[in-house]
């Protein structure tokens, strides 16, 4: 291996012959960005980034490090370019450990945004202005250095077995955490366990320091390298909110039906937790685990088999076929879950008031807990009768299900399944699996999460352990795994729980190691059985996952689950939990998008802030799903149909959404005076959303997240073209990033129009507690010698208007063509009334305001062409 520099010479210079299209020069090499002599870590000669650093820290720079990668070319040369922004800090001890913690230097008065992990799982934004602002646990630093007009980030990598994160220090030091997560693994001496990196623009500074990453640890792949999942485009439904633990053929028959009844027939559907076969340590190896119903009751089970559960196994092919589900009472798996709701809640009250007043003689309260749990058994022996179908036609069991499925429902494409990392939340029963050496492995907390959240799933595997299968057997885990899924007509997975190999890891050479072994385990059954991108990712918000895990999975969730209330009883939770998601969402996409699509998660449409998810999930850049609960009045359809086209795709952005640069640095969640501003891209233009998430927020002290009522409030801002970044597109090379000219703004709550430019003064926005709005830019075109101005958003019924634009060409001196795609109101700026307009090569009626410029006429679906409309406009 040679360094950086030295090799990309000699890989220039052997291309130099060849006609590819690189840059034909040889790297010039400048001086590092940063220097660390007597105590102080400088950046560019003069700003302070780090003070008081210890003196067994040491800086190398980027371009000092060897590297063996296989990066393509057009990211090393990039790496290349900007090797002398970056390098790595490392320390020595005295003694090996496998846990070090070392301070890196201190800082104060020096704003920066932060991404910490609040629980084992899950991870979300943190401001502040020192060192010790910093929460434990931190993924990644990002310093705001004004006078230099510049951002430093410093990212915490692996080194060899070790793991690291940030942590603060008193009088504003940062520590570094580095750990092995296993007792026999120790090391005393890092050269690179911290990234430090430079740039003058803070998008770009992600994508540059993540890039030299990519190159330099070449354990994981950048998102442009990777193939999104097919997915992502389409519109879905994931059963969890809506049924929980109880789901079953039925019960997802109808859910799909619907939604075809409503007019967009899901193009995936998710079959989350519940399907699988699990039971509890001593219960009859063969037989399932039953009448389950909150997520929690199964925390403690452990997977039998990779087949399907008996709710599954006893599906009769083609029987559904005939019926269409239709004995299946659609309100029974909400009656199920209000039941165990009531159940759970007296159970808790039980333990209360034994805890609290040590009263044992709960006669009342036991007797009710009875008849709660036989009325819940009885309605379970109603539920299985109408579950599983009554003819035998054509086979049994899932393979039949999902077969009987598209047979019926001609646009679903994908059917995802839930499986846990290590099979189920617990693992495997180690004596179901002996070919596959599986034990059970006591879960052993890193110290770094004494600081995060309480956590029912975190307490229920440290209850039980894990069935851990052997890393030696992790290809064939997954392989056996997938492969019957896929042979039954399975196309994907949501593989939830990655974080739990961090704590079981004392056996096998450290957390860094056993996540190796099974990430390629995963990425090798990927490429085999669900087509290499059909995996979402989900509880894996750690550093870890995203250096070892990402060579092949290119989608992950980057919020917190949907939570429709709080889980701790503030009846505000149902409005303030809801801004907290979009916080988590947004700025956990700064950097994870770098590796993965961000997946913004579902919600219900019938939810009292659906609307305000809506909007997000339209501009967020993925897919679409919901959790709808069964029956008639749990569907929003007009909400819906603002979101997705009738056959179940969606009108996409091109991008992940980011948040604006003025929201960087910002605590829109408790500060009360932020708006949260959201940016991302069309095909033909850009799209903010700007969203009131105030009320809420991470509390240090308690350790959790709990409302600020004195922070629901109204909150005021301002929007600007400028707010996007329009150098971040990642379709620039095609499209308007250059662009200087007017934009066409559309306010979507008020359906308004204006035409802005870069001199333009910002639009002034107020908006109430769990209030949003969106607006839509699109670049002004004028039209040679006529001189007339033109700008299409669209249809204005769906919330990504200019996401339905599918082209747009001039024709002429007086001409344009735009193709589109939906069913609704189309809206266009323009200067003049056309003289002729055409809708699908015929003449069409059209109203135009002389005051506003606004052109708009009623679009009609065409089924022939994919929903796809011509329109043509003659001046």
């Amino acid at each position: 291996m040679a360094p950086l520099n030295d090799s990309l010479s000699s890989i220039i210079d052997v291309i130099e012959s060849k006609p590819l299209c690189v840059p034909q020069t040889k790297p010039i090499l400048q001086p590092n960005s940063f220097n660390l002599s007597q105590g102080t870590l400088r950046a560019k000669d003069s700003s302070p980034i780090l003070f008081d650093v210890p003196q067994n820290v040491t800086f190398t720079p980027f371009s000092s490090h060897s590297i063996s990668t296989d990066a393509p070319l057009p990211i090393l040369l990039r790496v290349q370019a900007n090797a002398h922004k970056g390098g790595f800090l490392g320390f020595t001890k005295d003694s090996p450990s496998d846990l070090h913690t070392n301070s890196l230097g201190r800082f104060e008065d020096r704003e920066f945004l932060s991404l910490f992990r609040f629980k084992m799982w899950w991870s979300t934004a943190w401001i502040g202005k020192s060192g010790s602002d910093l929460q434990a646990e931190s993924q990644w630093v990002m310093l705001k250095i004004p006078e230099i007009e510049s951002y430093v980030a410093i990212i915490p990598t692996i080194e060899g077995s070790f793991r690291a994160s940030l942590n603060p220090g008193e009088k504003g030091n940062v520590l570094i955490c580095a750990e092995s997560g296993s007792t026999k693994v120790k090391e005393s001496s890092f050269n690179s366990i911290a990234y430090i990196h430079i740039c003058d623009n803070p998008y770009n500074l992600m994508r540059e320091a993540f890039s030299a990453l990519r190159v330099h640890m070449n354990t994981f792949k950048l998102l442009e390298e990777k193939k999104l999942p097919k997915i992502v485009d389409k519109f879905g439904w994931c059963t969890w909110d809506a049924c929980y633990l109880t789901v079953d053929p039925a019960t997802i028959w109808t859910g799909v039906k619907e939604f075809e009844d409503g007019g967009v027939c899901p193009k995936f559907i998710i079959i989350d937790d519940g399907w699988q076969s699990i039971n509890f340590d001593g219960d009859e190896l063969d037989k399932d685990a039953e009448n389950l119903v909150l997520g929690g009751e199964q925390m403690t089970a452990r997977l039998t088999s990779f087949k399907e559960c008996k709710k599954f196994r006893n599906y009769k092919g083609g029987s559904f076929i005939t019926s269409d589900a239709s004995h299946f009472n659609p309100l029974k798996p909400k009656m199920i879950i209000y039941k165990a709701t009531e159940r759970i809640q007296a159970i808790i009250l039980r333990r209360k008031l034994i805890k609290e007043s040590g009263e044992q003689d709960l006669h009342e309260l036991d007797e009710k807990i009875k008849t709660l749990s036989e009325e819940l058994n009885a309605m379970f022996e109603v539920k299985k009768e109408e579950s599983s179908g009554s003819e035998d036609v054509s086979g049994s069991g899932m393979e039949a299900f999902t077969r009987d499925l598209r047979l019926r429902f001609k646009s679903l494409d994908d059917i995802y399944v839930w499986h846990a990392l290590c099979g189920a939340w617990n693992g495997v029963r180690p004596e179901t699996m002996t070919d596959l050496k599986a034990k059970v492995v006591p879960f052993d907390l890193s110290p770094g999460l004494d600081a995060t959240m309480p956590d029912l799933a975190v307490d229920k595997i440290v209850e039980a352990g894990i069935g851990l299968v052997h890393p030696s057997k992790a290809h064939e885990f997954y392989d056996s795994m997938h492969s019957y899924l896929a042979s039954v007509g399975v196309t994907g997975a949501k593989i939830d729980v990655f974080q739990t190999l961090e704590s079981v890891a004392e056996e096998h050479g450290g957390r860094v190691e056993l996540a190796k072994a099974y990430y390629d385990g995963l990425t090798e059954s990927m490429i085999k059985n669900f087509n290499g991108t059909e995996v979402i990712a989900s509880m894996q918000q750690c550093n870890e996952f995203f250096f070892l895990a990402t060579k092949q999975i290119s989608i992950g969730r980057v919020g917190d689950d949907f939570w429709w209330q709080d889980p701790y009883g503030d009846p505000q939770g149902v409005y303030w939990l809801q801004g907290v998601h979009m916080i988590h969402c947004s700025y956990n996409s700064f950097w994870m998008g770098q590796m993965i699509q961000p997946d913004w998660d579902m919600f219900q449409s019938d939810h009292v802030c659906a609307e305000y998810h809506a909007a997000s999930r339209a501009i967020c850049g993925g897919s679409v799903y919901l959790s709808d609960h069964l029956g008639k009045a749990s569907h929003n359809f007009d909400l819906i149909k603002k979101l997705a086209f009738f056959d179940g795709t969606i009108p996409r952005c091109v991008h992940y959404a980011l948040p604006t640069r003025d929201s960087l640095f910002k605590n829109p969640l408790f500060d009360k005076e932020s708006i949260l501003k959201i940016f991302n891209f069309n095909k033909f233009g850009g799209v903010i959303g700007a969203f009131n998430c105030q009320g809420a927020g991470w509390c240090p002290k308690e350790h959790r997240f709990k409302g600020y009522k004195e922070c629901y409030t109204t909150v005021s801002g301002t929007i600007h073209v400028s707010d996007i970044e329009w150098d971040q597109n990642p379709e620039a090379a095609g499209s308007q990033v250059s662009y200087t000219g007017d934009y066409l703004v559309y306010k979507q709550q008020s359906e308004g129009i204006l035409i802005m430019n870069s001199k333009s003064d910002a639009i002034k926005i107020t908006l109430e507690p769990s209030a949003f709005d969106l607006f839509s830019f699109v670049p002004v075109t004028e039209l040679g010698s006529s001189g007339v101005r033109f700008a299409p958003l669209g249809l204005i019924n769906m919330f990504n208007c200019v996401g339905t634009v599918q082209d747009m060409k001039v024709t002429g001196d007086n001409s344009i063509r735009v193709d589109l795609k939906g069913e609704g109101n189309f809206m266009a700026y323009s200067s003049l009334a056309p003289v002729m307009c055409y809708l699908n090569y015929k003449e069409a009626e059209f109203k135009w305001e002389e005051e506003t410029g606004k052109l708009s006429f009623f679009v009609p679906w065409v089924e022939e062409s994919g929903g796809i409309a011509h329109l043509s406009f003659t001046f």
